[in-house]
């Protein structure tokens, strides 16, 4: 896809003479203001360059400019002005982040070739998002994966806090999503070194003997130590490390953060683990939320508040009893697909989708599965509601 540039300027007639000049060289967008072009950056983006006038009404540039910064990270900012004075340069650079500062009056030659550089640096900084990106979700499905063939109680664990992780952070307004998210994949890594049958007994609320809770008590770290080699998994890694630390500072790690000074993720996550332990008990989940508020000093209240919010909303989803081939994308495990055998294959928690019903269907075949499957099925939309 060609590179789109946004040029902005209040003056009408400046802004005719850049159509003028790189209609044939450039697709390109303009905006007669700093306000107008942020409602073209958040409807009509991506843009590769932007280009800006400084001296603008209502909005000047270096306010625009440092507004695209958080709505458009990778765009690359040129500020054209009249007033070459070092003042303007300096908080040009340091408030929007500007890639280039030319003068006016500027030769087309030069700010095309100016351009040009911009729309290079954008390319080389989304090429490396896109390989790390690229890398760290290949990274986090091998790393799920082998967590679901050498425990698949600590996997099961995993994938049902995923989703209740993910919806508190949505209520909560967490910024980097993906953080938590992974954070929850990858949470119970480190209980490769337990046995299974120690898994079960600690989620079915059983006594652990003495070994098997040191053991337990060590699978933050060895997650933790496992994910902070891996680029960008820094953040996720000092989540998974703080899972066992309490509101007031108590617990695991040692360490003097408490408060909102252990990360929310983490806070997230303490909340999320042991509403999922009061529930494997044969608590009802509102009365699980309810035994969280009352356990004073351990969870942040914020973040169970948010939960009981999502428990709220899950009356979208009734209960069904299903043939492994009645099983439909979108639809929730509520109870373990085991096989006749009595093997763990999929977890309660488990959202159903195409790979995971043609698997149903290969082991129905060859093994036999025990049916019918507990699922909670997702209502209908009303109609008309837009959505």
């Amino acid at each position: 896809m060609a590179a789109r540039i946004l040029f902005v300027d209040d003056d009408v007639n400046v802004l005719d003479g850049f159509r003028r000049q790189f209609r044939k060289t450039l697709a390109m967008d303009t905006a007669p203001g700093g306000k107008e072009a942020l409602e073209v950056l958040e409807q009509g983006g991506p843009f590769s360059v932007i280009v800006s006038d400084l001296r603008m009404p209502g909005m000047d540039g270096i306010q625009f400019l440092s507004r695209a910064r958080e709505t458009a990270p990778e765009s690359v900012r040129i500020l054209l002005t009249g007033y070459a004075d070092l003042e303007t340069a300096i908080d040009a650079i340091n408030q929007g982040n500007i890639f280039r500062f030319l003068t006016k009056p500027c030769k087309p030659e030069d700010l095309l070739k100016t351009i040009s550089d911009g729309v290079r640096q954008y390319d080389l900084i989304t090429a490396e998002r896109e390989l790390l990106e690229n890398t760290l979700r290949g990274s986090v499905k091998v790393l799920s994966e082998i967590l679901q063939l050498v425990n698949p109680e600590a996997f099961g664990r995993a994938s049902r806090i995923r989703h209740y992780m993910r919806a508190v952070g949505k209520r909560m307004r967490v910024d980097n999503l993906w953080q938590i998210d992974t954070a929850a994949s990858l949470s119970q890594i480190g209980c490769v070194i337990l046995p299974q049958e120690a898994l079960r007994k600690l989620y079915l609320g059983q006594e652990l003997s003495g070994e098997e809770s040191q053991l337990f008590s060590m699978h933050p770290f060895v997650a933790s130590d496992l994910l902070a080699n891996i680029p960008r998994m820094e953040s996720v890694s000092e989540i998974i490390a703080f899972q066992q630390k309490n509101f007031d500072g108590s617990g695991a790690p040692a360490d003097p953060r408490k408060g909102e000074d252990i990360p929310l993720g983490a806070r997230i996550l303490r909340v999320v683990l042991d509403f999922d332990t009061l529930l494997a008990k044969d608590h009802d989940k509102l009365g699980s939320v309810e035994q969280l508020k009352a356990r004073t000093g351990l969870y942040d209240p914020l973040a169970v508040a948010a939960l009981a919010e999502v428990i709220k909303t899950e009356e979208s989803f009734t209960k069904a009893s299903l043939k492994a081939s009645e099983l439909r994308d979108g639809m929730v495990l509520y109870g373990d697909v085991v096989l006749l055998n009595g093997r763990l294959l999929a977890p309660r928690g488990y959202k159903v989708n195409r790979t995971l019903r043609e698997r149903l269907r290969s082991f129905a075949e060859t093994h036999g599965i025990k049916e019918p499957i507990a699922v909670l099925v997702p209502k209908e939309p009303p109609e008309n509601s837009g959505k």
